[in-house]
């Protein structure tokens, strides 16, 4: 068999899989995380407040919450790439459709939240398709060190993403930036349409998609580090969210001078990603969840930091370190799905793992307006930062949490055998194993 000198110059975890699965990251964070600052000022243009900022962040999370149990059930069903293929085009579609309107002029509030709820319903089945194919994809005591490399470039594109689509938005509108989404998911799912999943071992006959999904269900409920960290960022990522996607725009607009400051404080947080995908490449700590839930604390900085306001610039440095922070939570998750969740049931149980993170987003940021006009935009965002560090406490209670060790060759041969519990195969089927999730950072 002829090598090609491009595949002989790769690592033996990158294969073509994670190459494609990158590239098409890159791609695709490139063009959202700009269009996330965009759909907030085109609702302000639009003469929409804060609660209008929050009924479209809300419309978007709310069918994700919606169908995500079922994305995942169809991906471990169907080709995984192929779910991914049909989810970006129904993304490109509405995001579109959103830049139509919103170029058109005069956008109405209902067309953004049918448009937003759209993308949303898109991300439900691409979510857990996403996940699933990655952490198939990648193989070895390296898995870790892949994902961080992934993570990296995923958070590399956000920076540059979150950076330029804010100074875009203040230059040309955010009907531009919506427009450039489009085009990054047209090209994102043309990339990941020549996935291969030959290496994935085809679904044996059994029950329907109910069944699929108590099956996941009991895998999910059966690991207390699974369900408890789960639970866990059902809260943190419900007020993260709503400090970010409701406060976040409100506070750039009356007090750091709009779109570009806030695009450029985002962008912090985007170089604190990369600087601790970074430092995942090299640093394996031992007892993953211990590691990566103590660097859940530094989430609850942002929500404090918007709540002073501190200054461009130290509201640059706070999204920096909890950047930096974030990526060694999200590496370390990677790596203990990867090691402990069998590749038959990596997509239902992702879809699980989202769920439980976002189920309370629609929520959180459909009250942060109420919540701002009844108590005050500064007392919310203090209590955004205490619910963090509350609920980040109490899951290291769980012994799970404190004691899951990373699995390497010398850990399995002292075990034993029956200490290895279930393995993903990785790309050509071989038993071993690195997140998205999520933002949980989403792949």
């Amino acid at each position: 068999m002829v090598t090609s000198p491009a595949a002989s110059r790769r690592s033996s975890w990158a294969g073509r899989n994670y190459t494609l699965l990158t590239a098409a990251a890159i791609i695709t964070n490139l063009g959202g995380h700009g269009a996330l600052i965009a759909a907030a000022f085109a609702v302000l243009d639009a003469g929409g407040d804060g609660g209008d900022v929050g009924l479209v962040a809300a419309a978007r999370t709310l069918p994700l919450v919606l169908f995500l149990l079922i994305g995942g059930a169809v991906a471990d069903r169907l080709p995984r790439h192929r779910v991914m293929v049909a989810a970006n085009s129904l993304n490109c579609v509405s995001q579109a459709a959103f830049a139509v309107v919103v170029l058109a002029g005069d956008p109405q509030l209902w067309q953004m939240l049918l448009l937003a709820a759209l993308g949303g319903t898109g991300q439900a089945f691409f979510g857990p398709a996403s996940e699933g194919m990655l952490l198939s994809s990648v193989s070895g005591e390296q898995a870790g060190r892949a994902f961080a490399l992934y993570r990296m470039a995923m958070q590399g594109a956000g920076l540059g993403g979150a950076a330029l689509g804010g100074l875009m938005v203040a230059m040309i509108g955010p009907g531009w930036v919506l427009a450039v989404d489009a085009v990054a998911f047209a090209a994102a799912g043309a990339l990941r349409a020549f996935l291969d999943v030959s290496h994935i071992p085809p679904r044996a006959p059994g029950g329907g998609l109910l069944a699929d999904l108590r099956d996941g269900w009991r895998e999910f409920t059966g690991r207390p580090w699974l369900w408890s960290i789960v639970a866990q960022f059902s809260v943190v990522v419900a007020v993260v969210g709503a400090a970010e996607s409701v406060f976040g725009p409100l506070v750039a607009e009356d007090e750091l001078g709009g779109a570009g400051p806030w695009g450029l404080a985002l962008g912090a947080f985007g170089a604190g990603t990369v600087c601790g995908a970074l430092l995942m490449t090299r640093w394996k700590p031992r007892r993953l969840l211990l590691a990566g839930t103590l660097c859940v604390f530094p989430l609850a900085a942002p929500s404090a930091a918007l709540a002073v306001p501190l200054s461009v610039a130290g509201l640059a440095a706070v999204l920096f370190v909890s950047g930096v922070a974030i990526e060694v939570f999200g590496v370390s998750w990677m790596t203990a799905m990867h090691q402990e969740i069998p590749e038959e049931k990596l997509s239902r149980v992702a879809a699980y793992d989202w769920f439980g993170s976002i189920a309370m987003v629609p929520l959180a940021t459909a009250l942060a307006g109420p919540a701002e006009q009844a108590i005050g935009r500064s007392p919310s965002l203090w209590g955004c930062a205490v619910l963090v560090v509350v609920v980040t406490a109490a899951v290291l209670f769980v012994p799970d949490v404190r004691n899951l060790t990373r699995r390497t060759k010398e850990v399995a041969a002292s075990q034993g055998p029956t200490a290895q519990g279930p393995t993903s195969p990785g790309p050509q089927g071989a038993g071993v194993q690195e997140t998205v999730s999520l933002e949980k950072p989403s792949a």
